[in-house]
C-alpha cells in the first residue's frame, strides 16, 4: 500500500499564466510558497510545447532546493503527459495557458506525450542551476 499522497495542482492565475509565456521575458520574484517553482515549470513546459529544445533551456534559481524540485516537479509533468488519456491531457495542456481544451488538435496531444522520453533523451537532462552556479561557470 503506497502512503504517497496524490499531487495536488493548484491553477495558475492570470498573472502566473503571463509570466509563464515564452514569447515574453520576465524576471520573477515573491515570497515562498507562492509559486514561482509552479510558474517556472510551467514557462519550461510551454517552451518545450512551442517545440524548444530541451538542451537549449536553461532554468536559474536562487537556491539548489529549489533548482532540484523544479526538475522533479517538470519531469512529473511530463510523465503523467506521456501516460495520460486524451481528456486529462486536453485539460491538463489548457490549464497551462487558458486554452479551450476542446481547440487543441492531436497533433497537440501527440507533441505533449512525446516530450517527456525528449527530455530524458537530452544529454545532461533539463539544466537548472542556481544564479551562483551560473555566474561561477561564466568566470
Amino acid at each position: 500500500m503506497s502512503t504517497d499522497a496524490p499531487t495536488i495542482r493548484i491553477l495558475p492565475d492570470r498573472a502566473q499564466i503571463d509570466a509563464a509565456d515564452p514569447r515574453q521575458s520576465v524576471f520573477v520574484t515573491a515570497n515562498a510558497g507562492s509559486g514561482k517553482t509552479s510558474t517556472l515549470v510551467d514557462r519550461v513546459a510551454r517552451l518545450l510545447l512551442a517545440k524548444v529544445s530541451a538542451a537549449e533551456i536553461l532554468c536559474v534559481t536562487y537556491t539548489k532546493a529549489a533548482a532540484a524540485e523544479m526538475q522533479v516537479r517538470l519531469y512529473q509533468r511530463l510523465g503523467a503527459w506521456a501516460v495520460e488519456d486524451d481528456a486529462r491531457l486536453r485539460q491538463s495542456l489548457a490549464d497551462l495557458d487558458g486554452r479551450d481544451p476542446d481547440r487543441l488538435s492531436e497533433g497537440d496531444l501527440a507533441q505533449a506525450r512525446k516530450l517527456f522520453a525528449q527530455a530524458l533523451d537530452t544529454p545532461g537532462g533539463l539544466k537548472s542551476q542556481t544564479l551562483h552556479g551560473f555566474c561561477e561557470k561564466l568566470l
